[in-house]
């Protein structure tokens, strides 16, 4: 058995050209799902995985960032 990687967005950053790559993941050993962040950068690769409170706390302030920066 294999862990359980489902897609959740993948996109590109228009400044940098980074390519962010969103998954839920369920691992074989069980346990919550977390949400995996794959970072690339050329041929770099930053890869974490969030836990579901951390990932709402992050999802919280870059939303507020966001609605700040845009008036």
């Amino acid at each position: 058995m294999d862990n359980e990687i489902t897609p959740v967005d993948k996109f590109v950053l228009p400044i940098g050209r980074q390519e962010i790559e969103l998954q839920r993941i369920v691992y074989e050993s069980g346990g919550m799902p977390q949400l995996r962040v794959r970072i690339r950068e050329g041929k770099r690769f930053t890869v974490f995985d969030v836990d579901p409170d951390s990932a709402a706390r992050w999802g919280r302030a870059m939303i507020a960032w966001a609605e700040q920066e845009r008036q």
